[in-house]
């Protein structure tokens, strides 16, 4: 936006919108056709203008924070700034070029030893892989309580070795030292695909507060064990509107394949039906996990035409699950494997959350606003 569209945008004065940029609220550019203009993010505007219709309202402001609101727990684990993800300060796309899982989680745990995931025998039982992860995060929950500062040391092994029980109860890894994402490519028999699982993996290990991440925290700051804030992080990572949005995912892309991509969008928009896998509110230029991946494998046919569809329709980028249902595609897995994959990912970050909550040894408990039956005056019910 020009200067004069962004003050009108904001209803604000130019001295207003030159304080937003200098608090680093609105990034600012040189116009490349009029080399005396300057132009305002049209991203940050809309945040600001979201921010400023919720209201100032103390209950307002408190609601809003529980749904893509303000940050309301200091971490130093990771952010998105400007549209990227960083770990630690590190931009997370530029480490997946070459770090593996093991080394994310290093960075993100800020351990002095680069962790080793060890195999562990899966309880036998029938049904499918994600039955045997909880039931492998169950029995983990039951262990040693939580950890204390001095711990941390002991707290990345123990992460390390709960990590390696989840991934073999959904994959079956081999036993030796290679790097988490080489065992898992032998036990899918894609080992040519061995790089582009080390790459997802990396992206995939953390991103900001999820509620996978706040679910695990939530049980850090009680003293619950660290396998069982594993367990919390993974029963929040197991619904449809988080980790299995890749459900969601395939349905429309089965979709698309029987019916085309445009007619499946135009009838989801008509029905005013989600488009799963499409815009994401953190992402509002697009979300750049899922353009990495998406440049380095082919999509089916089905998958491209969908993306662009949408694309063309809605302006709306591919998130993370398009990427994870392409790649899937890609490498000739079962669809299962997406999740599988992402909750793999997604433990380092769990495991990150949780002892930096436990080290803080704060107790996370939100006040609710009540919207129930009036409460009659002169009411003496204990609390």
């Amino acid at each position: 936006m020009t200067q004069e569209e962004a003050c009108a945008a904001l209803s604000v004065r130019k001295q207003t919108l030159y304080a937003y940029v200098s608090r680093g609220q609105i990034e600012v550019r040189w116009d490349p056709d009029h080399i005396s203009r300057k132009l305002y993010r049209a991203s940050d505007i809309s945040m600001l203008m979201k921010k400023r219709d919720l209201g100032r309202a103390r209950k307002n402001i408190a609601a809003s924070t529980m749904a893509w609101g303000e940050p309301i727990i200091n971490t130093h684990i990771s952010t998105i700034v400007r549209g990227r993800l960083y770990y630690r300060g590190t931009d997370a796309i530029q480490m997946a070029a070459t770090a593996t899982l093991e080394e994310a989680a290093q960075l993100l745990w800020d351990s002095a030893e680069r962790p080793h995931f060890p195999a562990c025998a899966p309880r036998p039982m029938e049904g499918a892989a994600r039955a045997r992860a909880f039931a492998a995060m169950s029995t983990a929950a039951a262990d040693e309580g939580s950890v204390h500062a001095p711990e941390v040391e002991r707290a990345h092994e123990q992460a390390a070795g709960l990590i390696g029980r989840l991934a073999s109860a959904f994959v079956g890894l081999d036993s030796d030292d290679a790097p988490l994402h080489l065992r898992i490519a032998r036990a899918w028999r894609a080992e040519r695909h061995a790089e582009l699982l080390r790459h997802t993996l990396v992206l995939l290990a953390d991103q900001e507060l999820t509620s996978s991440a706040f679910a695990a925290r939530v049980a850090a700051s009680t003293g619950a064990s660290l396998g069982a804030c594993m367990l919390a992080g993974l029963a929040a990572f197991s619904g449809p509107l988080h980790g299995d949005a890749i459900a969601r995912v395939h349905a429309l892309i089965d979709e698309a394949r029987h019916s085309g991509a445009e007619h499946a969008v135009r009838r989801r928009l008509a029905g005013s039906e989600p488009l799963p896998g499409f815009g994401h509110e953190l992402y509002p230029q697009g979300d750049p996990r899922a353009a990495c991946l998406l440049s380095m494998l082919t999509p089916s046919q089905t998958t491209s035409e969908l993306i662009a569809g949408v694309d063309s329709v809605t302006g709306r980028q591919p998130t993370i699950d398009i990427a994870l249902a392409a790649l899937v595609e890609h490498c000739q897995l079962e669809r299962d494997a997406a999740f599988a994959l992402f909750a793999i990912a997604r433990s380092v970050g769990w495991a990150a959350h949780s002892i930096e909550q436990m080290t803080s040894g704060s107790l996370l408990r939100p006040r609710a606003h009540y919207v129930g039956p009036a409460v009659a005056e002169g009411d003496d019910a204990e609390a």
